[in-house]
């Protein structure tokens, strides 16, 4: 395993993170949660330390139950981070950086997770119905009274991300980031934490599962939701992907390797990342994702992945 530096904290991460949206078990179809806390430890076992849930996966942060189940006893093993600012409100998510509240999803977050401190706490998104300076310094505050060790905000723009910087001295960001969405790219996120020494922890790299090339397209509906956050698997996306994944499939059989493994390194290879998160809800695939860490694409490969990308998704 790789690490790297996360921003001004001090900590080394590694580059693959353990995401664990879908361990909230109710927007990436059924999810079999032995399963799940198996793989967060087999990802732990491969080197992985970043593991990142947040309070808003799962009903009742569902999901932060199951990390506190998987890392149980190696708590020291692991740089955990999780988020605060949405709500589960009849099933909606909705956007709170009311302090109080945010004083209550701490302390629910550390219960839930049973520890005593978070390595990375972020602000999930912003919300504009209450003031964001008030939220980042109540993140300080945090901070200050030691139940945080470094402060991150997901989903700002770069305006945001500056106001970050300079009222809470943010360690990380966390956008979107993936072969198929290259908005933080394009919007000026990665270069801009890349000048700042902010880290950047991305998202969405495997695009909900369509970028390791082995799904059936999912019917929306119970806890398999997925397209409702994902454009990939509505058409025309959806062909257009398939295509895309072909010349994934070309590199990853030239290399002896898979097209997930492909498609982590491409986020990987973009200046300024730090650290690429994908959800694993199996020792499998936990291991596969790790593995990509060993290798990287080549320059020569990387501008023949965008060239493709041009012709088929423009």
């Amino acid at each position: 395993m790789k690490y790297r530096r996360m921003g001004n904290s001090g900590i080394e991460i590694s580059v693959i993170g353990q995401g664990t949206w879908e361990m909230g078990n109710d927007f990436f179809g059924e999810v079999d949660e032995k399963l799940a806390i198996d793989a967060i430890r087999a990802s732990v076992d491969a080197g992985v330390n970043m593991i990142d849930t947040a309070a808003a996966y799962g009903a009742d942060g569902a999901s932060e139950r199951v990390v506190a189940k998987a890392i149980k006893g190696i708590r020291d093993k692991v740089v955990l981070a999780t988020k605060l600012g949405v709500l589960r409100v009849a099933g909606a998510y909705v956007r709170c950086l009311d302090p109080a509240v945010m004083r209550m999803e701490i302390e629910n977050s550390l219960r839930r997770l049973e520890t005593d401190y978070i390595d990375l706490y972020y602000i999930h998104w912003p919300d504009f119905n209450n003031s964001i300076d008030d939220a980042l310094e109540l993140m300080v505050k945090f901070k200050e009274e030691g139940k945080i060790r470094a402060i991150g905000v997901s989903n700002f723009d770069t305006t945001l991300i500056q106001k970050a910087i300079d009222i809470a001295d943010i360690s990380a960001v966390q956008p979107p980031m993936s072969l198929l969405n290259r908005s933080s790219i394009e919007n000026g996120i990665l270069p801009f934490c890349k000048e700042k020494n902010v880290g950047v922890i991305t998202y969405g790299s495997l695009g909900g599962g369509i970028l390791t090339g082995k799904m059936q397209k999912p019917v929306t509906g119970g806890k398999e939701l997925r397209s409702k956050f994902y454009e990939y698997y509505e058409e025309p996306m959806w062909s257009k992907c398939q295509k895309l994944l072909e010349v994934l499939r070309g590199i990853a059989s030239d290399r002896g390797t898979t097209v997930a493994q492909v498609s982590i390194n491409w986020v990987l290879a973009q200046p300024g990342v730090t650290c690429s998160l994908m959800g694993a809800p199996t020792p499998e695939m936990a291991y596969e994702n790790a593995s990509a860490a060993e290798w990287e694409l080549t320059p020569e490969e990387i501008a023949y992945i965008d060239k493709k990308y041009e012709e088929i998704m423009k």
